[in-house]
């Protein structure tokens, strides 16, 4: 059961009083479960209004199948009309390589953070709005 803040993977979290929505597809090494993490954060972005979302993408210790790359591509192209500002945290060299494709093939633009907290701040800097 979901929530308007979300539930499960996708949900949001506060800091210093910014609303950020947390893709959390950390630690999935099952394809199966992280096409099910994408397809619910892809429906949760789709209720959200244009342009409000300031998001983190953490990954730290997934695996990146060719299947999950290409969810991945689609999941940031679909989100693109609805993010400000997008981090990615946690990501290792060979999700690196994964990241360069989705970059590539979504036209977006993530910072590339460490960790959480690194995101945390960099996306709270972003919401000036």
């Amino acid at each position: 059961m979901s929530t308007a803040d979300g539930t499960g993977r996708t949900r949001f979290i506060e800091h210093e009083g910014h609303r950020i929505l947390l893709l959390d597809f950390s630690g999935i090494s099952d394809p199966d479960v992280a096409l099910a993490a994408i397809a619910e954060a892809r429906a949760f972005v789709a209720t959200q209004p244009l342009g409000s979302l300031l998001t983190i993408t953490y990954i730290k210790g997934s695996a990146f199948m060719p299947s999950v790359v290409r969810a991945l591509q689609d999941l940031a192209t679909h989100d693109a009309p609805y993010v400000k500002a997008a981090a990615v945290a946690g990501m290792s060299g060979v999700q690196r390589i994964a990241f360069t494709a989705i970059k590539l093939v979504s036209g977006r633009s993530f910072k590339v953070c460490a960790d959480v907290e690194e995101a945390k701040r960099w996306l709270a800097e972003q919401d000036v709005s």
